[in-house]
């Protein structure tokens, strides 16, 4: 890889792991390749259009490898940062550490802040070009392909390659890797707790990401269709009485088994839910969900939190460094 604009530390960097770039520019062309590709085999197999999105069906075998690969470029977007924050927790910092290589380059009129700024440089400079390969991917094979639950907006995979989180992630995956790796200083156990603590900002995320807005309800009478579309993201739903009490379907569930007959006459089973139902005055039924126009609002919230979590780890592992330099 050419680096004629580059110098000093930076320069040093990239030649270090020159073959990991030019192996990660590689994977980025192999990947747009062969998503091109598969459109273009699908585009041998003329499918049924509706709103401009493919309506794909089990006989088509090119559509159906195409969504399963693109799971898999999602899947991508999700676990980059945890990738990102052992390389520069491993190779990058504590390696040098192990072996000393950092202080050769402290003895070449370099501070250490110099040091380390200059692997963040191009650590960033790297995570987001591949973010935005993976996202540029993502995005060329999806579309026309957005039928289906895999391709909502709210899904996971949909909703890290579609947005501005990943960048947030991305640079907090390098900071926490260059304080992880001052901080365990062995190559092997620095990459492990990098990789660890970023996948657990991951899981913590996207377990409670949806919790960050609050939901908004829709409610109707109890056996009717709620009105919603299929662009909305069901959080929960359940049954009220009169006076807006939530009641739990088990109650009714449980008289239904107990009735003898209910297991096979689904007209039984009915009509004992529905006097079961009256009986305890149940009337309505609701729906949490979250409307689309909570999308971008959701992923600015996530990636403010992420990108001062950044700022505070990169803060540290300066901190750090100036300690043991002192």
């Amino acid at each position: 890889m050419s680096t004629p604009a580059l110098k000093g530390p930076a320069w040093v960097t990239v030649r270090q792991y020159r073959r990991t770039l030019w192996l990660a520019g590689a994977l980025a062309v192999l990947a747009f390749a062969v998503i091109a590709g598969m459109r273009i085999w699908v585009a041998q197999y003329p499918l049924p259009v509706q709103n401009g999105t493919w309506i794909g069906s089990g006989e088509n075998d090119a559509y159906l490898k195409l969504r399963s690969t693109l799971e898999y470029v999602g899947f991508a977007a999700i676990v980059l940062p945890g990738f990102v924050a052992a390389v520069v927790a491993g190779p990058m910092v504590a390696r040098e550490y192990e072996s000393g290589t950092y202080q050769l380059s402290l003895t070449q009129s370099v501070t250490p802040a110099t040091w380390l700024r200059s692997k963040l440089t191009v650590s960033v400079t790297v995570g987001v070009l591949a973010t935005l390969a993976v996202m540029g991917i993502f995005w060329f094979g999806r579309l026309g392909v957005r039928e289906g639950w895999d391709y909502h907006w709210g899904h996971q995979t949909t909703y890290t390659a579609t947005g501005i989180t990943a960048f947030a992630y991305v640079l907090a995956a390098v900071a926490v890797g260059a304080l992880v790796g001052q901080l365990v200083r062995r190559t092997l156990p620095a990459m492990a707790a990098a990789g660890l603590v970023m996948g657990s900002v991951l899981v913590a995320f996207n377990s409670y990401r949806w919790s960050i807005l609050p939901t908004e309800r829709v409610t109707s009478p109890l056996g009717s269709h709620p009105g919603l579309g299929i662009d909305h993201l069901h959080m929960d739903s359940g049954l009220l009485t009169s006076s807006g009490a939530p009641f739990s379907p088990l109650i009714c569930w449980s008289q239904v088994n107990e009735t003898p007959g209910t297991d096979t006459d689904a007209k039984l089973w009915e009509k004992v839910e529905q006097q079961c139902y009256a009986q305890h005055d149940v009337t309505t039924q609701y729906t949490d969900f979250h409307p689309y126009a909570h999308f971008w609002p959701t992923q600015l919230i996530e990636t403010g939190i992420v990108l001062a979590l950044a700022a505070l780890a990169a803060l540290a592992a300066f901190r750090v460094l100036r300690a043991r330099h002192a």
